[in-house]
């Protein structure tokens, strides 16, 4: 997922698309566990794409508060 993707989702979709994202990632770390896939690319891309999206609702939130003051 680009990043500029994330940027033109709301709040909520943002929300909503982190938790999606940490359901997907524990499913492949559980499979992986259990030795059913070794998809550790799948995991990467994943862990990044969470990260994408944790940096653009912090960026967001700290728009928020210096326009607040």
């Amino acid at each position: 997922m680009k990043a500029e993707k994330v940027r033109n989702l709301t709040d909520e979709e943002l929300r909503h698309q982190e938790r999606e994202l940490n359901d997907q990632l524990f499913k492949l770390k559980f499979q992986l566990n259990m030795g059913q896939t070794e998809s550790l690319k799948k995991i990467r891309g994943l862990r990044k794409d969470i990260a994408r999206v944790k940096t653009i609702a912090r960026e967001r939130e700290l728009v928020a508060a210096t326009e607040k003051k």
